[in-house]
C-alpha cells in the first residue's frame, strides 16, 4: 500500500506569525523559552512542534493545544491540528526545566542585559537585577519585580542567569515558573521524595521563580516555598521573584510570605512610553536584522501602546506580511498587519482631540483644562489630558506641556506619574481613562 501522505516544511515568517499571535491573543501562557521551540513536519493536516524536554512538551500538552492550534490556523490560513514533540528526555532525577550550567537551563540567548531597553517605565527594576546579577545574595534579597504581561520581567530573570552564569559556569542557578514548582513539589509528595525535592531546591545558589502569583490558593505549596525561602535567605543565597501585582496585592497569600517577598527591594514595571516603545521596536529590527523604515517605526510605536511582547508581535506580523508580498516594509502594509491583528485601524490622534474628548467625558471646559485654574475638578483632567498626549501621540514633553497653559516638561512628568499611579488606587479613575481612550479610538462624540 502506498502512502500518499505529503509531508510539508514550515516557513520562519509562518512560524514567527504562529509564535507572534500566541504573544498577542495568550499571552498569558507564553513562557520565555517558546522561542527554543522549533516547527517539524507538517503532515495530513497535522504541524509537529518540537519541545526541547518532556518537562516542556507536558506543560504545552495540558495548556497550550488549543493556543497553538488557534495559532497556527491563524497563520496558515488552513485547518491543522498540532502535536507536539519532546527532542530529549529529561535526565534522570531532575524532571524540571532547569539545570546547573547554562547549557542546561531553558535561556533566550537574545535576553541579555544587553538587549534589555531601558526607560523610566523599567529603570529602577533594570538596576536592581543588574546589582543582583554582580553580587548575588548581597544587593537586594530578596528582588521582587512586578508588573503586567509581556514588559520584560521573564526577560530580566534571564538576563539575571546569563550574567551570573558568564562569570560562574559551575553556580546553582535555578530558574523556572511557579507552576513548575508546584508541580515539582506534588510530584514529590505522590512519589515520596520531598527528600530529594528540598535538596535539589534549597542547595541552589540563586532561586529565581516567575509567575509567583500561582501560589495562590496552594497552602500545601506556600508551607514548602516557606522554609525554602528561609533556608535560601538564611543562607544568604539569593532569591529573586516575579509577579503580575506586588506581594501585598497576592490573592490568598500568607501574611509571612507577603511580608518576606518585601524584605529586600520591590521593583515595578509599567508600560513603556513612547520613546521607550520606539527604542525597543529599532533593538528588536536589529535583532532581527531587518531594516524598517523610521517613519514605519514611528507608526508602529503609535499603534501598539501596551507592551513589549505585543511591539515584538507586531513587528513580526509587519515583516512577515511584507516578505509574503516580496516587497519592502511600507507604511500601507504596516497599517493592514497592524489592522488585521488588532480587529480595528487605531486612528492618529492629536492633542486637541485628546483635550476635546477629556472635556466631555469628564464635563470639564477645554478653555478651563487649558487655563491657569487649579482646583481639582479641573486639575485631574487637565492631568488625564497630558497622560494621554504622552502615551498616545508623539509629542515631547515641552509640546505638551506648552499646550495645557504653557507648563514645562516637569510638570507633564508629574501628571504622568500622577495618574498611573491613581490608577493603580482608584478603580474609577481606571475606568473612566480606558472610556476615554476608547471613546478617542473609535472617533466617538
Amino acid at each position: 500500500m502506498t502512502d500518499n501522505t505529503q509531508v510539508q516544511e514550515l516557513s520562519e515568517p509562518i512560524w514567527q506569525d504562529i509564535l507572534g499571535y500566541l504573544r498577542v491573543h495568550y499571552a498569558r501562557l507564553v513562557r520565555g523559552w517558546f522561542e527554543l521551540l522549533r516547527p517539524g513536519p507538517l503532515a495530513s493536516g497535522e504541524l509537529q512542534v518540537l519541545a526541547a524536554n518532556t518537562a516542556q512538551k507536558r506543560y504545552l500538552d495540558e495548556h497550550c493545544l488549543q493556543a497553538f492550534v488557534g495559532a497556527a490556523q491563524a497563520a496558515t490560513g488552513h485547518l491543522v491540528t498540532v502535536c507536539f514533540k519532546a527532542l530529549a528526555e529529561d535526565p534522570p532525577g531532575n524532571e524540571l526545566p532547569v539545570g546547573l550550567s547554562g547549557e542546561s537551563l531553558p535561556l533566550i540567548e537574545e535576553y541579555s542585559f544587553d538587549n534589555f531597553v531601558v526607560g523610566p517605565c523599567n529603570r529602577l527594576a533594570h538596576a536592581a537585577c543588574v546589582a543582583v546579577s554582580e553580587s548575588p545574595g548581597r544587593a537586594y534579597n530578596p528582588l521582587f519585580i512586578h508588573g503586567s504581561v509581556g514588559l520584560g520581567k521573564t526577560h530580566l530573570l534571564q538576563a539575571i542567569c546569563h550574567a551570573v552564569l558568564a562569570r560562574q559556569k559551575q553556580a546553582r542557578v535555578f530558574y523556572l515558573s511557579c507552576e513548575t514548582f508546584i508541580n515539582d513539589f506534588m510530584e514529590a509528595v505522590e512519589l515520596g521524595t520531598l527528600h530529594t525535592f528540598r535538596y535539589r531546591y534549597r542547595h541552589a545558589d540563586i532561586l529565581m521563580l516567575d509567575d509567583i502569583q500561582f501560589l495562590a490558593d496552594r497552602e500545601r505549596s506556600q508551607e514548602e516555598f516557606f522554609h525554602t525561602f528561609n533556608t535560601l535567605y538564611q543562607s544568604q543565597k539569593q532569591i529573586v521573584l516575579a509577579a503580575d501585582s506586588p506581594p501585598e496585592q497576592i490573592p490568598s497569600l500568607q501574611d509571612r510570605l507577603v511580608s518576606r517577598f518585601s524584605w529586600g527591594l520591590v521593583a515595578r514595571i509599567d508600560q513603556p512610553c513612547y520613546e521607550t516603545r520606539i527604542a525597543i521596536l529599532r533593538k528588536k529590527a536589529r535583532i532581527r536584522q531587518v531594516e524598517i523604515p523610521d517613519a514605519i517605526v514611528e507608526f508602529i510605536a503609535s499603534t501598539i501602546t501596551t507592551n513589549t511582547r505585543e511591539l515584538e508581535g507586531a513587528i513580526a506580523k509587519v515583516v512577515g506580511l511584507s516578505q509574503a508580498y516580496r516587497q519592502p516594509v511600507t507604511l500601507q502594509i504596516a497599517e493592514e498587519a497592524l489592522g488585521s491583528g488588532r480587529d480595528r485601524r487605531v486612528r492618529r490622534l492629536t492633542i486637541q482631540q485628546i483635550l476635546e474628548q477629556v472635556s466631555r467625558d469628564f464635563g470639564v471646559r477645554a478653555s478651563d483644562i487649558q487655563g491657569k485654574r487649579r482646583t481639582k475638578s479641573v486639575a485631574l483632567p487637565r492631568q488625564v489630558c497630558m497622560y494621554l498626549a504622552r502615551e498616545l501621540t508623539s509629542h515631547s514633553l515641552e509640546e505638551i506641556g506648552g499646550y495645557f497653559g504653557g507648563r514645562d516638561h516637569s510638570t507633564v512628568m508629574h501628571a504622568c506619574k500622577t495618574i498611573k499611579a491613581l490608577c493603580q488606587e482608584d478603580p474609577h479613575l481606571r475606568q473612566m481613562l480606558e472610556q476615554v481612550t476608547g471613546n478617542l479610538q473609535r472617533g466617538s462624540p
